[in-house]
């Protein structure tokens, strides 16, 4: 990003040979919408991958949405009803179509769950409706859901995002063609090269101004910053080298939106681990790692530190927790108390985290190796390639390693799925097997009760439990960071990171 000859020259060359640079005819009225991999199917019900989801919010639409502290409100349901403990009753929305012409029925809302239960697609969401006995369509516009047992957390599996609503009879090829009620409509797809879509004239919500949105995949994140910079690409969600976002913002032709976000970076324990086991352990561990210092270099101030891992805007987020923030001299007297005490060699014990071969993974990896030298811990670090660094975390293999959730972290089921007992992975998450019958009791509260008052009460003493005992250390939350053309107005990024600031931005022709 210097400028001078020697640039031209590395952009000639990088602009030979990557994909993500390669010539396509402008339009003036198309948003070029940089992404680092192509989403694996834009059928709501099998993508997962962060790129299938956000793109399908773009086209698809759940029976409920979410506002600003995740609160359940109106989608395609405009309103609904709790019978009882076990029925859900959904009153969906008049003259609703889809981007073909056909009108929705509840019909094509009981095919888009049951299609996944029954196994006409092969779908990783089917478990979220394990607590489903039947759905029925009373009539054309009231849809029933008739549960196994209370389910506290259906909402979230049919809020858009979760859910995308499809017409009935839709098989598995319908990947190929999706077609939802969303703001945007499909045009095409090129795996590894793009993803087209346009307005959807048939929309109900208010008609986006953007008439049409290319996805470019650009794998390469220097890449990236350069197509921005030459203005081929028009915009870009945080896919882009922390170092380069101050000489992006100098650029004349390009703005810089930074918000707080929901992304939460962790670093996680192993409890079977002897030494990790021990709660004092890993509350020095906590104290000696100066998460302020990191945001401000490493992060360059993107992110905030973080006490939990719901989202602080949330509604039962709570900062009444005991806190472990940078305090070494606390870190040393907790290792002593806990007979820890340094050797000649002023090392205390090693311990191993693994880590990916990314280079942001890395760079936490070595800065953390340098915060717990300080106490007297010796860190050794196992750098592997993604998929096996993946693999043995979900096993269970490491001591340490830290990771971020996304997206999954902005409802508290994530404290069952991450922390509960009977969620030891592979059945959940709880890679680093944490046990407390106290907590266990009190999830399993908050997910029966239908009092929000009590279900907050749980999930605030759920997190006051975890702030203490620390079976991971919440690091930071990253900030939601667009980088994006003048050109591309009234852009306001979403804390989760989500692509639905496209729906009221303008594109100045």
């Amino acid at each position: 990003m210097r400028s001078g000859k020697a640039a031209g020259v590395a952009l000639a060359l990088i602009c030979l040979f990557a994909a993500g640079c390669r010539s396509q005819p402008r339009d003036a009225k198309t948003v070029v919408f940089l992404i680092d991999s192509s989403p694996t199917s834009l059928d709501p019900r099998v993508g997962t991958d962060v790129q299938s989801e956000r793109i399908d919010e773009l086209l698809f639409d759940g029976l409920v949405d979410r506002d600003s502290q995740f609160r359940f409100v109106p989608g395609l349901a405009s309103a609904w009803e709790q019978t009882d403990a076990r029925t859900w009753v959904f009153h969906l929305r008049d003259g609703v179509r889809f981007a073909d012409g056909r009108m929705l029925s509840a019909r094509d809302v009981v095919w888009s769950v049951e299609s996944m239960r029954n196994r006409t697609v092969i779908s990783p969401k089917a478990a979220s409706y394990a607590s489903v006995d039947v759905v029925t369509a009373a009539d054309e516009k009231t849809v029933v859901f008739h549960l196994k047992y209370p389910d506290n957390f259906l909402l979230r599996n049919l809020a858009t995002g979760a859910l995308g609503v499809i017409p009935a009879g839709s098989g598995s090829e319908f990947w190929r063609n999706p077609v939802g009620t969303g703001p945007f409509r499909f045009v095409s797809q090129k795996t590894d090269q793009d993803v087209v879509i346009e307005r959807n004239p048939q929309g109900w919500r208010a008609q986006p101004e953007i008439e049409r949105v290319r996805f470019a995949v650009v794998p390469d994140a220097i890449t990236m910053a350069l197509e921005l910079e030459k203005g081929t690409g028009d915009v870009a969600i945080n896919s882009l080298p922390m170092d380069s976002l101050p000489d992006l913002a100098a650029r004349p032709n390009l703005i810089v939106n930074d918000v707080p976000g929901t992304e939460v970076q962790y670093l996680a324990f192993n409890l079977r681990d002897p030494l990790l086991s021990k709660v004092e352990i890993r509350q020095a561990i906590a104290c000696a790692i100066d998460r302020r210092l990191i945001i401000s270099t490493l992060l360059r101030g993107h992110a905030q530190p973080a006490a939990s891992l719901l989202p602080p805007t949330h509604w039962a987020w709570t900062a009444d927790v005991e806190r472990y923030d940078y305090d070494p001299a606390r870190a040393e007297r907790l290792l002593d108390a806990a007979g820890y005490r340094r050797g000649a060699d002023g090392v205390r014990f090693h311990l191993t985290m693994k880590t990916s071969t990314t280079e942001d993974a890395r760079l936490l990896a070595a800065v953390l190796q340098q915060e717990l030298a300080r106490v007297g811990i010796a860190l050794q670090l196992r750098s592997y390639e993604f998929a096996t660094f993946y693999s043995d975390v979900t096993r269970g293999a490491f001591q340490l390693y830290s990771l971020r959730w996304i997206g999954g972290n902005e409802q508290p089921d994530i404290f069952s799925y991450v922390f509960e007992t009977k969620h030891f992975s592979p059945r959940g998450a709880n890679r680093g097997h944490y046990s407390n019958a106290r907590l266990d009791a009190l999830l399993e509260d908050a997910a029966q009760t239908t009092l929000t008052d009590r279900r907050r009460k749980d999930y605030v003493e759920a997190q006051q439990i975890l702030a203490k005992d620390l079976p991971a250390v919440n690091l930071w939350y990253l900030d939601t960071v667009v980088v994006h053309n003048r050109r591309l107005t009234q852009v306001n990024p979403s804390a989760s990171g989500s692509y639905l600031f496209l729906e009221t931005a303008h594109l100045v022709p």
